[in-house]
């Protein structure tokens, strides 16, 4: 898939995440009260599961990258922590230092944070591997998955042969 088109879809799901993140931290906020970090922590979790799922799905769909467990722990470490951090400390700088507006200083720190988690993911949470091959070990088996597939692209015929 063209980077472009990959860099696109990243943001469409980090826009969405950023709704699932508002509107849960919008009502969870009115259930629980006053439990502000907690409340903010369960949101931000919720936006990167749902962020997750669709990069799986969407953004990196087609992507083979080990086990969806690794995948979702690399995908944590890297855009929960990038995520975190670098909002943290940008706002710090750009409303504490900067002087900018809140809302300003905090669409200058996502879109911040965006290109160094699209990058994290692209070469580390989702980084392509080759699926496993079954080792077929005998001719008959090889045989039976001929029969079963019906057909195969030139490579796997090529090692079914051998």
């Amino acid at each position: 898939m063209n980077i472009l088109l990959r860099w696109w879809r990243f943001n469409v799901v980090g826009a969405m995440g950023m709704v699932v993140q508002l509107g849960s931290l919008a009502v969870m906020s009115r259930v629980c009260g006053g439990h502000v970090l907690m409340v903010t922590a369960t949101a931000v979790e919720l936006a990167l599961l749902h962020n997750f799922v669709w990069h799986v799905r969407y953004t990196w769909r087609g992507r083979y990258g080990g086990s969806r467990w690794r995948q979702m722990v690399r995908f944590h470490l890297a855009n929960g922590a990038v995520s975190l951090v670098g909002n943290v400390v940008l706002m710090r700088l750009l409303v504490g230092g900067a002087r900018l507006p809140v809302i300003a200083a905090n669409a200058v720190a996502i879109a911040c944070c965006s290109v160094v988690n699209f990058g994290l993911g692209e070469r580390w949470a989702f980084a392509a591997h080759s699926p496993p091959i079954p080792a077929l070990r005998s001719a008959a088996e090889k045989r039976q998955a001929r029969n079963r597939c019906g057909w195969f692209p030139g490579s796997w015929s090529v090692w079914l042969s051998k």
